[in-house]
């Protein structure tokens, strides 16, 4: 069994055993890999971001909380692609693109069989120009729209003015590759789209933001007709 093959089987071995612990000791004879192998596995599963933990003592060992963790997914090798060139386009500008990161070790580490040599075969095959983008802007975004608190932001239009807007964010929108905050702007009193690679800099203030609703704030711009991608309409709670 490789490593990839190992972290999933261990996911799936504490899941099973929930909420009671295993210890290093009965799952390294499980995998029939020394206790430091299981240990270093254990460690990496909790860096990616798997909710493992460990409880010293007596009666102790490692478990898992079944209800912060996915069963087992079962791709076609169809659908192993199409998430490879999903995540192939979550470059550095993209909003979430360190949360896409994590998911994408997760995905390819549940996959075997014809979906994971699909996906490891299409990835080979994909390249990207670099592109550059700022973390601590497209972070400051993430955190205000999850928060739904004001940003404060050092902007250039597509004339090459720049201005400071304060802002209530609202959503995002993508178009032609492109990602935009839809925010009303304090400054002009009016809801505005910022093209996330023109802010030079977005600075959280703490303030709660009004809540405000993107369609309205999108109404008799250009972005007028926006709809929600079809990929996302099951992920939307039904009003």
């Amino acid at each position: 069994m490789n490593r990839t093959a190992r972290l999933y089987a261990l996911v799936e071995e504490l899941r099973a055993a929930a909420p009671r612990p295993l210890t290093v000791a009965a799952l390294a004879t499980r995998f029939e890999v020394s206790a430091r192998t299981v240990q270093r596995d254990l460690q990496t599963l909790m860096h990616t971001g798997v909710p493992v933990h460990s409880t010293p003592g007596r009666g102790g060992g490692w478990s898992i909380d079944p209800e912060m963790t996915l069963p087992p997914i079962h791709l076609t090798p169809d659908e192993a692609s199409a998430l490879t060139a999903a995540l192939a386009a979550a470059d550095a500008t993209t909003p979430y693109a360190g949360a896409t990161r994590t998911a994408a070790q997760k995905i390819v580490a549940s996959m075997a069989g014809p979906a994971s040599a699909a996906a490891r075969e299409l990835a080979a095959r994909i390249v990207a120009l670099p592109t550059h983008g700022d973390l601590s802007i497209r972070t400051a975004v993430e955190q205000a729209l999850a928060n739904n608190t004001v940003l404060r932001l050092s902007y250039t239009d597509a004339a090459g003015h720049e201005s400071t807007r304060v802002v209530e964010p609202a959503g995002l929108l993508t178009a032609s590759g492109r990602w935009y905050l839809i925010a009303w702007c304090r400054t002009r009193r009016a809801g505005r789209g910022f093209r996330l690679d023109r802010i030079a800099a977005a600075v959280p203030t703490g303030e709660q933001a009004e809540a405000r609703g993107l369609t309205d704030l999108l109404l008799g711009s250009a972005a007028a007709g926006a709809v929600q991608p079809t990929a996302l309409a099951s992920l939307t709670p039904a009003p």
